[in-house]
């Protein structure tokens, strides 16, 4: 299907000269003389070799008809990620670069959505926020005003987090999975 460049997104998967790639980075680029353009970085689905095109705002792409599953996360063995149809109970293993970095946030028995397209897993759509227990959190610097500054924390699954001084480690809080950033205190 064609779809404006501008709507591309990490994730998305193209059909650009005969071949599928995956979008791992987009930006739109805003020169000061000239239309805006959006610099995509695209990765080959087949040979995993990367690829970086600019497209013009208002051009139109191809977008890969992909079929969307909902998949129960089971385990990982350090290189692929298992997880398990929630209708056919047939289990999928998923390349750790697939998922990428939202990878870190993956709790046992996770509701995930996995496009395939002809049986290849392409990408894996985590929940939007996820609730996790700060570790860690370091002190409260005297003189930060609550609504201006942050300060480091670390989660139970050790990522490390920016919370608001008011937040102490033993605190269950609300973390967005795309850029693993804090939300809020999660109502216990």
């Amino acid at each position: 299907m064609k779809v404006s460049a501008i709507t591309l997104r990490p994730g998305h998967v193209l059909d650009h000269n005969n071949k599928l790639w995956v979008v791992t980075k987009s930006e739109i680029m805003q020169p000061g003389k000239g239309a805006s353009v959006i610099h995509v970085e695209l990765r080959d689905i087949r040979s995993g070799t990367k690829d970086n095109i600019r497209f013009r705002t208002q051009e139109t792409v191809e977008r890969a008809r992909l079929e969307q599953a909902e998949f129960q996360y089971l385990f990982n063995d350090g290189e692929t990620y298992t997880f398990m149809n929630n209708e056919t109970f047939e289990q999928m293993a998923v390349p750790a670069e697939v998922i990428g970095e939202p990878a870190r946030f993956l709790q046992d028995g996770m509701v995930v959505t996995i496009e395939t397209h002809e049986g290849v897993p392409l990408n894996v759509s985590l929940p939007d926020k996820v609730t996790l227990l700060l570790t860690e959190a370091d002190p409260v610097v005297k003189g930060q005003t609550a609504s201006s500054s942050y300060k480091p924390a670390m989660l139970e699954n050790g990522v490390r987090v920016m919370v608001p001084p008011h937040i102490e480690a033993g605190i269950r809080v609300v973390v967005r999975t795309e850029d693993a950033t804090y939300v809020e205190r999660a109502k216990d």
